[in-house]
């Protein structure tokens, strides 16, 4: 492999999961993501299932994505590795590296993200702020689709997407590995990862190193896409110790990105990309230089980008008491942004920012009685945020302390399982006032203090509110036979405003957007309910689930006008938004079909398909907007999946798992979408066509040592924009030469991944 003068070590290995509130430890092993025996997931705290074959069982929508699964599909971060084989989770994107998971038409602090049960907790209220994850170091996904709130608290109202390592397993006491490395064609990015691990009896640790780097993407449209390369590096260390009655993990985490910011400035004439080169007061966007060939086909980044580091060390610790249980969890995570967005001073950042979060959990399970199971738990997080040597200040100073308790019980009927709780919690936020000055040495605004606050500008004023809520569900699991389950679920969410839609009054470098906040707002709560039927056959298996969502004071925001009626901005070439709260209500439906006759085995059909409206009724807004207000914004349209895999007889007694595999994607004309001001489009109908196939070699004891996979995405090289594709919206003309508007997703991407393990 050529050299291109970076090397990254990263990782993602991998902790032991204990038992969650709705189930106990269970003794399902699967494999490490390159399917050797060296790494094992015991029960999922998020599901609380005891294994994918108990998934009907508990009463909330679940979704497992194994890492097999993720291997066989072509995907440049985390949780786009799962939007094919989930039905109702989807992402909004900033180019092939930034995604944010979107569950059944909601994201942002809606969705919790979870790594091995820990909240993940960065600056992710930000459109271009993606997961700090490392891909590498997943073994499994689980999905929760509805509101968790009941064990998570705020920002899990719309479900939960929790990201699963593993731990090792052998207890041989032999040194064991694995490595991997990947190639994108489209954007040349090329992805690496090592690991080994060690078990001896009681004793056990891990170690990964990962890597990732890319150029700029392309497609039919726009050619290469300028800015939209970057460069990843992550390292893991897991120390475990357990026996019979104890188990202990500690973990941690290095996580660095450096990711380009894309603009979408362009020259009027020839739609080639142009760049900044002078200051937002000097910046006149129809007079930048076009960027020249050898920028778009480089992997040295571009001077401005954003880099983001994160750093997390967390225990997770499992003790039996008498005949109930004990679960901990305490965790420290630290998340430094930096966004370089000045190009006459570019060691100057833009935006910096540092956010301090030390989580805790105790979950108790009570002995089992001859009543219901009972499981009690108290967790949250305190988390500090600063301001650094920046320019820019969209948010405060802030201190926030959140606690929240809970009580489950499960009671089992043989037929029929019953499963309620009900959760209180409480967080309390607070700043002080934050004061900025106008260096006259540098030309830019500084953050200054007490009592130097002479000329200046007082950005925030202080601020002290607490937010409490009450959440819970209630669910039932029926079995009318082996073959026919029907589940329903109704749930109370409640999600605390975060610090942006309270406290924002200030630019936003990446997004190029001026976020004004509301102080008075009121935290949101939604009642959903769920039904679910499912159906197993030898030959098939298929289910079908509906929702309906009402949510109470909704957060969203609009784009302010002048009085002339044009855009609002505060800061030149930046449009401004303002946080508004309503009332929206949200429905639709999944389904899911798996064919695997028996007398051919040699072939699987998956087909899947999700929809969901989202119905704005804040009545402020329908009465100035009329229909342009009737519907959500960035609500995915109806999409179906359809999956054809073909297993080919083996070669030899070593090469063995030959596959062929076949995937259309179709996704249809969204017509409903939020309208007012154009803050969006209706976008047209697209399919897909992916390709894929695989091969292993196995050794003597039939294990996989090394495994092939050829992925070919948009095959043939089709043109079009995700409705929740944010680059759509990258436009400064009212027309172009070629009628195109926005930039464009990735183009055709054929990717070769080789996994090896020892």
């Amino acid at each position: 492999m050529k050299n291109h003068g970076w090397i990254g070590w990263a990782c993602a290995v991998c902790t032991f999961f204990t038992n969650g509130a709705w189930g106990q430890v269970s003794g399902l092993t699967p494999k490490s993501w390159n399917n050797r025996d060296t790494l094992s997931l015991d029960q999922v705290v998020v599901t609380a299932v005891t294994g994918a074959t108990r998934i009907r069982k508990t009463p909330v929508s679940i979704a497992i994505v194994s890492q097999k699964e993720m291997n066989r599909s072509t995907s440049t971060n985390v949780i786009d590795a799962l939007l094919k084989s989930v039905p109702g989770i989807t992402a909004i994107t900033t180019g092939p590296n930034i995604s944010k998971p979107f569950i059944r038409g909601l994201g942002y602090n809606r969705v919790l993200t979870l790594y091995d049960g820990l909240r993940q907790e960065g600056q992710q209220w930000g459109d271009e702020h993606g997961i700090e994850i490392d891909p590498y170091g997943i073994s499994r996904a689980e999905i929760v689709k509805g509101p968790a709130s009941l064990l998570y608290g705020s920002d899990a109202i719309a479900g939960v997407v929790n990201l699963i390592p593993g731990v090792p397993v052998n207890t041989d006491g032999l040194l064991k590995g694995d490595a991997a490395t990947e190639y994108h064609g489209n954007n040349g990015m090329i992805g690496a990862t090592t690991g080994l691990y060690y078990k001896k009896e009681h004793f056990s640790w891990s170690i990964r190193g990962s890597m990732k780097a890319a150029m700029d993407y392309r497609n039919p449209v726009d050619q290469r896409v300028y800015n939209t390369g970057y460069q990843e590096k992550n390292l893991s260390l897991l120390l475990g110790w357990e026996n019979g009655k104890t188990q202990n993990h500690f973990q941690f985490n290095l996580y660095d990105n450096q990711q380009e910011i894309p603009d979408g400035s362009r020259d009027s004439a020839s739609r080639a990309f142009t760049q900044q080169v002078a200051e937002a007061d000097k910046d006149d966007i129809k007079q930048r230089p076009i960027v020249q060939a050898e920028q778009l086909s480089t992997y040295r980044l571009a001077a401005l980008h954003q880099h983001i580091q994160h750093y997390r060390v967390y225990h997770k610790g499992r003790y039996e008491l008498g005949k109930g249980e004990l679960n901990i969890l305490t965790g420290f995570q630290q998340n430094i942004r930096r966004e370089y967005n000045h190009p006459t001073a570019l060691q100057q950042a833009g935006l910096f920012v540092a956010l301090n979060t030390l989580n805790y959990e105790a979950r108790y399970r009570f002995p089992k009685w001859a009543g219901p199971d009972i499981h009690i738990g108290i967790n949250g997080m305190y988390q500090t945020n600063r301001n650094k040597q920046a320019t820019d200040f969209p948010i405060p100073d802030y201190n926030l302390f959140d606690i929240g308790s809970f009580l489950i019980l499960t009671k089992d009927f043989h037929k029929t399982l019953i499963t309620g709780g009900i959760r209180f919690d409480n967080r309390s936020i607070r700043w002080e006032d934050l004061y900025t000055r106008k260096n006259n040495s540098s030309g830019f605004m500084e953050q200054v203090f007490l009592p130097d606050t002479a000329l200046a500008i007082r950005n925030f004023a202080a601020y002290r509110h607490q937010f409490n809520g009450i959440s819970g569900s209630v669910g039932i699991v029926h079995n009318f036979s082996p073959s026919l389950t029907l589940k329903t679920n109704f749930a109370r969410g409640y999600r605390s405003p975060s610090i942006p839609e309270i406290g924002s009054d200030g630019l936003d470098p990446g997004a190029h957007i001026y976020y004004i906040g509301n102080r008075s707002f009121k935290p949101e709560y939604n009642w959903q309910m769920d039904i679910g039927l499912f159906l197993t056959h030898a030959d098939w298996d298929a289910n079908l689930e509906f929702f309906h969502n009402r949510i109470s004071n909704y957060i969203f925001f609009q784009k302010l006008f002048d009085a002339n009626g044009r855009p609002l901005e505060l800061v030149p070439g930046n449009f401004t938004y303002q946080y508004k709260q309503g009332n929206a209500v949200l429905y639709g439906a999944e389904a899911n079909i798996n064919l695997h006759p028996k007398k051919m085995g040699w072939v699987l059909l998956q087909h899947n398909l999700s929809t969901v409206t989202g119905i704005n009724n804040d009545p402020e807004s329908r009465k100035l907007f009329g229909d342009d207000a009737k519907y959500l914004p960035l609500i995915p349209s109806f999409r179906t999946v359809t999956r054809i895999r073909i297993q080919l007889p083996d070669l030899s007694c070593r090469l063995r798992g030959i596959y062929l595999q076949t995937e259309i994607e179709t996704h249809a004309r969204q017509n409903r979408f939020y309208a007012v001001d154009n803050t969006e489009t209706a976008t047209p109908a697209y399919t897909l066509v992916n390709l894929g196939a695989g091969i292993s070699w196995q050794n003597r004891k039939g294990k996989d040592q090394w495994q092939l996979f050829v992925n070919a995405n948009n095959l043939f090289n089709t043109a079009y924009q995700s409705h929740q594709n944010r680059l759509k919206y990258f436009e400064y003309f009212q027309s172009s030469p070629n009628g195109r508007s926005g930039i464009y997703n990735m183009g055709r991407n054929i990717a070769v991944k080789l996994l090896f393990s020892w």
